[in-house]
């Protein structure tokens, strides 16, 4: 499946690839997209069931997701790619590095996990939104995705809209990728240079239990730890992660 996608950018510099957490859409990457696209050719896509893509017929895998990035980059004619990913992109980049490593060329993950359970807790989810749609639990996701000091202080309405926009559908069927995916025996096969952000505020995935054993197991990656910060790190933290982006990426 070829995810819809944006695409901004010189047409003659690297390309990198970015991947949207579960319910949001390309747009959660704004506050990053004038300054990498001045250096790079940026290309934002939707994850299956989110934003202008597909919803194919459900369940979800690992497997899935990845693959329709290399369809996407097959469609694009690229080769190799920066990639970088939050959340449920994030698991992406790791599937990416772990099962097409010749394609994927420098790799950023930002707040995410290589296992993130309980499963029950993502059926339950996913059951949930199915019933109810997204509507029903935006408060509750809200409220692990920013800070509160964040929340009382800036227009976070653009985010809730992306939110509750999501296919119910779509949003469920994601769900499962996360109930059943577990990378973490094969992290170590990760070869690309590797920069690992994640918020010191984070209740999704904290870094102790997340992003410090993903920098521990892929071999020479750098772990940054933003503070404060929750789980869009990207968006509360916007100039901080895009300069860190940016070093890693041109290193």
């Amino acid at each position: 499946m070829i995810p819809h996608h944006v695409i901004t950018g010189p047409e003659d510099a690297p390309s990198l690839i970015l991947s949207n957490s579960l319910g949001t859409t390309h747009r959660m990457w704004d506050p990053q997209i004038d300054a990498l696209s001045e250096r790079f050719r940026v290309v934002r896509y939707d994850t299956r069931g989110h934003g202008g893509s597909d919803t194919p017929r459900g369940p979800f895998s690992i497997d899935d997701a990845g693959a329709d990035v290399i369809d996407l980059m097959n469609h694009l004619g690229l080769e190799r790619t920066h990639f970088a990913g939050l959340s449920l992109g994030g698991m992406t980049g790791m599937w990416l590095g772990i099962a097409a490593p010749l394609r994927i060329d420098r790799l950023i993950l930002m707040c995410t996990s290589p296992k993130m359970g309980p499963a029950q807790m993502w059926a339950d989810r996913a059951a949930t939104v199915r019933a109810q749609g997204t509507e029903a639990i935006v408060d509750a996701t809200l409220g692990r995705w920013l800070t509160e000091d964040y929340r009382a202080t800036h227009d976070i309405q653009w985010v809730r809209d992306m939110f509750v926009a999501a296919d119910d559908e779509g949003y469920a069927g994601c769900c499962s990728i996360i109930e059943h995916m577990d990378l973490t025996t094969n992290l170590g096969q990760i070869r690309a240079p590797t920069l690992v952000i994640a918020g010191a505020q984070d209740p999704a995935t904290p870094p102790a239990e997340h992003a410090a054993k993903i920098a521990e197991a892929i071999v020479g990656a750098r772990l940054e730890v933003l503070d404060p910060g929750a789980h869009l790190i990207n968006i509360e933290r916007p100039d901080e992660v895009t300069a860190l982006m940016l070093e890693h990426l041109e290193a």
